[in-house]
């Protein structure tokens, strides 16, 4: 891995002799008092402007002004409207597109495709403040507002979108989110070196079109380099004559010109390479650095689960940025190309990036009004970023990567203080100190060369990686220290964590239920059985009970009355009825009565969604003959298990109940404690139960509301709408 240019060595841009803004403006009127007669950068997001560093746009646009450009917001525009994007006028450079901190899609529909009623990241928390499917949207009104003006898309919806992926809401297959949006580039994952980068060269007058090499980017193009070697994606995976399927290449449009064997046709000489590839590659060692994997069409991946099913593991076996390659994915005629991911950010340039200066509220332009997210973390400090868990349901790794990056202890304790003397509203409790996950702080690979090597999906599964640090006490040092400053009281620990690793520590344990437990711990074992553990890349449940013996033991040494709160997810793929009756006795056996609980959500590009969408296991080479996956699928089957979870609830004891007869396990219903729901009733609760009778008589109490359609529903028949 090359050593990458420091994103803040960079020339400052001559707009510097502005100086920095007080708030990035939202309106012309500030631009006036600013000085500024236009903005070099528009951002537009989905999110209300929050000028703290937990929100995406403020990092961001507080990253490029630290570069010298004037930059504008424009957040939650009304997207019916081109006008909304020109209240900041024209940007000199591009306008840079994103959702926001969460996917529009996740963020509006619950699991079960329920309109959520709000919204965190609104004033008030209103809802409907941003459209479905936010970055093609924004992108379109930009594009109307100002032609001509380069569009660069980012943030996670952009990220999770960027080659051909499943989409739960319409249930089908859809294209990249690069031809969609018509925008001129995607930077995904963490994009301050890509998006820092791309602003310098903009800014010399290099035309977009001509910025193809920067990583953690991805664009459309008709052409290949042609000193670059094309590799059939199914040679990368396997080896063997069992193939997941044919790659169909393109035609070549110049086969008819050169039937005679015309050795000087630059473009033939290219096609020639791609053909010849599929076989030379299995034994000429190939320059990864120009090698580019194609993977199958957008056309072959929506009719051919199989082809899909390879392609989520192909790449996912590419996004160490050590040795990913570059990808490419044709879109009629075009394809996607994907640069390799970007290279993480050293300690002192994230120390640098957190440590600019925001104003860590949100802009002066909400007034009074609340923001839940900001409220949520306004008192909280990010220590780090990045994820190796690899879970197979989770989008971190797929956005964030898998390499951890920290902060210094310096400029953790800087921050800290920074909040106790300048934000509003502080008592002296720090609310999180942690990121991703609580305990992954300063855990990386013992070996640098191991690391840029390594094509492992996850460093803790099936088991931790015998080259991974697992040593806790740079953080134990941190959280001594921070909770020794003067005016902190209190230093909560609230982020996820990674049971299986802090079970390696157990003065980390100590020290963590000791003093930094609010009274409770909310931890995520997700699920009791193998079948399901193993498709999440998830630790066995007795990894979770040494920790819990741990947490009960020194909560005791402390005094203090102390709960864990596990945390399980119903309906993901691998999990059959049985799995969730054992985990439904395991709940009652350990007297856990989950009041909410997550049933599993498809994200665009994550594994557990190819699985739910193929029924294949990427997790290992995939062919037509490979392991078949069970999933849950259907409102009843999900709403079953979902049951399973709130086996207390009566509302859900006759679903319980059939389900138990049908399952041959009716002695679990009874009135004793061996019983997993009891034989009875009471008056006034499930009412719309399985029996038709009473059925019958809660529509005759309840008529039938007017059919409304749910996206994803081409049928047009009425779908229920169940909490999600």
């Amino acid at each position: 891995m090359h050593i990458p240019v420091n994103i803040f060595s960079y020339r400052q841009y001559w707009a510097k002799r502005f100086g920095i803004a007080p708030v990035l403006p939202m309106s012309g009127k500030e631009m006036d008092d600013l000085g500024w007669d236009s903005c070099d950068i528009i951002i537009v997001t989905g999110d209300a402007y929050v000028d703290h560093p937990s929100f995406g746009m403020a990092l961001v646009g507080r990253l490029l002004e630290a570069q010298g450009f004037r930059v504008g917001i424009i957040a939650q525009p009304d997207w019916r409207n081109k006008d909304a994007l020109t209240v900041l006028g024209k940007p000199n450079l591009f306008f840079g597109i994103t959702a926001g901190n969460m996917d529009s899609m996740v963020n509006r529909y619950t699991s079960d495709r329920r309109i959520r009623s709000n919204d965190a990241y609104t004033p008030d928390a209103q809802g409907g403040k941003r459209p479905d499917k936010s970055v093609v949207v924004y992108a379109q009104r930009a594009r109307e507002a100002f032609k001509g003006v380069p569009i660069i898309i980012g943030g996670i919806e952009a990220s999770l979108r960027r080659i051909a992926h499943f989409d739960y809401w319409s249930e089908k297959v859809r294209r990249s989110i690069l031809p969609d949006s018509k925008a001129d580039l995607l930077v995904f994952g963490n994009a301050e070196r890509a998006i820092v980068e791309l602003a310098h060269r903009l800014a010399k007058g290099e035309p977009i079109t001509a910025i193809t090499d920067i990583r953690g980017t991805a664009f459309m193009t008709k052409t290949v380099p042609l000193d670059w070697t094309i590799v059939d994606s199914t040679t990368v995976d396997s080896t063997d004559l069992n193939q997941p399927g044919n790659i169909q290449a393109p035609a070549n449009p110049y086969a008819e010109k050169t039937a005679c064997k015309t050795n000087d046709d630059a473009d033939n000489r290219k096609y020639r390479t791609e053909n010849i590839v599929h076989f030379e590659s299995m034994r000429v060692k190939l320059d990864r650095s120009k090698t580019v994997i194609r993977l199958p069409s957008y056309d072959q991946v929506a009719n051919d689960k199989v082809l899909y099913a390879h392609t989520s593991r192909v790449f996912h076996l590419e996004t160490n940025p050590g040795n990913a390659r570059s990808l490419m994915q044709q879109h009629g005629k075009r394809n996607v190309w994907l640069n390799p991911p970007p290279l993480p950010l050293t300690t002192e340039e994230l120390d640098q990036v957190y440590e600019l200066p925001y104003m860590r509220k949100p802009h002066p332009a909400y007034g009074k009004a609340r923001i839940p997210a900001w409220e949520m973390i306004r008192f909280s400090v990010n220590i780090m970023r990045g994820c190796f868990g690899g879970c197979t349901f989770c989008s971190i790794t797929e956005h964030e990567g898998r390499i951890i990056q920290s902060r210094s202890e310096d400029s953790i304790i800087k921050e800290i203080e920074t909040i106790r003397d300048t934000v509003p509203g502080f008592t002296g409790q720090i609310s999180d100190l942690g990121g991703p996950t609580a305990n992954m702080y300063e855990l990386k690979c013992k070996s640098k060369k191991i690391e840029s090597a390594c094509r492992r999906l996850s460093c803790v599964f099936p088991d931790i990686c015998s080259n991974l640090n697992t040593d806790h006490q740079p953080l134990i040092n941190l959280y001594k220290r921070a909770r020794k400053l003067s005016g902190i009281k209190k230093i909560v620990v609230a982020s996820g964590l990674r049971y299986d690793l802090a079970i390696r520590s157990p003065q980390y344990v100590k020290e963590l239920v000791t003093h930094h437990v609010g009274g409770y711990l909310k931890i995520a074992p997700e699920h009791t059985e193998q079948a399901p553990l193993s498709k999440m890349m998830k630790p066995g449940i007795g990894s979770y009970e040494k920790f819990k013996q741990m947490f009960d033991k020194y909560s005791a040494q402390a005094g203090k009355e102390q709960y864990l709160i596990p945390y399980f997810i119903s309906a993901h793929p691998g999990t059959s009825d049985n799995d969730m009756l054992n985990l439904a006795l395991w709940l009652k056996q350990n007297k856990f009565k989950p009041d909410q609980v997550q049933a599993f959500l498809p994200t665009p590009l994550a594994i557990a969604s190819a699985m739910y969408h193929t029924e294949k296991n990427p997790l290992r080479k995939v062919t037509r003959q490979s392991e078949h996956v069970s999933v849950p699928r259907g409102t009843k089957q999900r709403r079953l298990h979902k049951a399973f979870l709130r086996y207390h609830d009566p509302e859900n004891w006759p679903v319980l109940r059939d389900a138990l007869k049908k399952m041959g396990r009716a002695d679990l219903i009874g009135n004793g404690k061996r019983h997993l729901v009891p034989a009875w009733q009471p008056a006034g609760t499930a009412i719309a139960g399985s029996f038709n009778a009473s059925r019958q008589r809660h529509h005759a109490k309840f008529p039938k509301k007017p059919n409304r359609l749910i996206p994803g529903n081409r049928t047009g028949k009425t779908r229920r709408n169940h909490s999600g």
